[in-house]
C-alpha cells in the first residue's frame, strides 16, 4: 500500500530544465560549442561536474567557469520571467494531501534554489520532508537522496512512489526500491526510461489515484 509521495524538483514540478538548456546553449555558442538536447539531457537530475566535463570537451576555446555560470545565470533569469507550476502539480499534492498520503521531496539541487520556488509558488507548506544536494554525500543517480526522504517519513521504501522526470532520477529512485511514475519534460522526453513503475505525459492527464491504481504493488 502506497503511503507516500516523493517528487522531484526541477523539470518536475516546475519546468526549469527547458530554460537552463536553452540558457547554456545559447551562452555555449560564443566558445564554439552547439550545445544539444541529447548532450544536456545526459546530465539533468545529477552534479554540476559532469556537465562542465562535457562543457570543457566540447568547446573550442577555453571556459572560465565562474564567467559562464553568471553568463547562464542572467540568460537563465531573462527567460524564466514569472515561474509557474507544471500542469497538473498543485492538484496531485492536494490530492496527496487529502488522501493522507506522506509529501516529500527529493533533489540534487540547492535547498535555497528549491525552497525560494516552493515559497514563492505557494506550496512549500505540501512538504513535510525536503531532501537536497546539502543532505547526501553523492546526489541522483545515487540513491541517497530518497532513502534519506523516505525514512524522514518514517516510512519503507516500497510503501513510496517518486515522480521523475529524468533518467538520473529514476535510477536513483530504483536503486532506492520505490516505485517511480516517469512525467518527462520537452528535453527528458526522448530519454530511454527502463525499469518505470508508470509514465503519463503530465500530471493533469490522470488523478493521482488512478496513477497509483496502476502501479505494480
Amino acid at each position: 500500500m502506497i503511503k507516500g509521495v516523493i517528487f522531484d524538483f526541477d523539470g518536475l514540478l516546475v519546468d526549469t530544465e527547458s530554460i537552463w538548456f536553452e540558457a547554456f546553449r545559447e551562452a555555449l555558442q560564443a566558445y564554439g560549442m552547439d550545445l544539444t538536447v541529447e548532450q544536456f539531457s545526459k546530465v539533468i537530475g545529477t552534479h554540476d561536474a559532469e556537465l562542465y566535463e562535457m562543457i570543457e570537451k566540447g568547446t573550442k576555446k577555453p571556459v572560465e567557469r565562474e564567467v559562464l555560470l553568471q553568463e547562464v545565470d542572467d540568460i537563465f533569469r531573462m527567460k524564466m520571467g514569472e515561474p509557474s507550476l507544471r500542469a497538473g502539480v498543485v492538484e496531485y499534492l492536494e490530492e496527496a494531501k487529502e488522501s493522507g498520503l506522506r509529501i516529500a521531496l527529493a533533489s540534487s539541487s540547492k535547498r535555497a534554489w528549491i525552497e525560494g520556488f516552493l515559497t514563492r509558488l505557494g506550496v512549500l507548506h505540501y512538504f513535510e520532508v525536503l531532501k537536497t544536494k546539502e543532505d547526501v554525500e553523492h546526489v541522483k543517480p545515487d540513491p541517497a537522496l530518497y532513502i534519506k526522504a523516505y525514512e524522514a517519513l518514517g516510512l519503507q521504501a516500497h510503501e513510496c512512489v517518486a515522480f521523475e522526470d529524468s533518467l538520473n532520477g529514476l535510477m536513483a529512485a530504483r536503486a532506492a526500491g520505490l516505485h517511480c511514475v516517469i512525467v518527462p519534460n520537452s528535453v527528458t522526453a526522448h530519454l530511454p526510461f527502463v525499469d518505470y513503475s508508470h509514465r503519463i505525459e503530465s500530471m493533469s492527464d490522470y488523478q493521482l489515484k488512478h496513477v497509483l491504481q496502476l502501479l505494480p504493488i
